[in-house]
């Protein structure tokens, strides 16, 4: 196999990754957006944990991004 077709393969594996970890953001904002829902009706403990959880997913969002900063910084 020659170098430039393993780095080509690498790149593909690379964007299919950064895909999915898109699809896996998405899905947590869905699944808590939908947590809220269910949670509104039923009682207040219910809803403060829906609450709390948009409130982690928010935060891991934004450490992701900040993670993804400094990568790209120069050291």
């Amino acid at each position: 196999m020659s170098d430039d077709l393993v780095l080509e393969n690498l790149w593909a594996i690379g964007g299919d990754i950064a895909e999915m970890k898109l699809d896996i953001r998405d899905l947590k904002h869905r699944m808590t957006a939908l947590e809220i829902a269910m949670a509104a009706p039923v009682a207040t403990a219910g809803s403060h944990y829906a609450s709390l959880a948009s409130r982690v997913d928010r935060a891991a969002d934004r450490l992701d991004r900040i993670d993804r900063r400094l990568e790209r910084a120069p050291a």
